[in-house]
């Protein structure tokens, strides 16, 4: 993980999906948690869904809350 991809969850978008549109950081968890059983998608994508899963999964959501007010 690199410090970027903590700002990157508040600024991505998901593409697809039920979600479309939403940012990645306000993703449920039971969705997150869906991704993790099939398979996460690979790239960058992938990525921050399993970053967002971790977060959400320790309680950590407010530590973006920060991050969201930032210019």
């Amino acid at each position: 993980m690199k410090p970027e991809d903590l700002q990157r969850l508040v600024t991505a978008t998901m593409p697809y999906g039920k979600y479309e549109g939403r940012p990645i950081a306000d993703l449920p968890g039971a969705y997150l948690a869906w991704f993790a059983r099939k398979g996460f998608p690979s790239g960058e994508l992938g990525s921050l869904l399993a970053l967002m899963l971790e977060i959400d999964h320790n309680g950590l959501r407010a530590l973006l809350d920060p991050l969201r007010k930032r210019p």
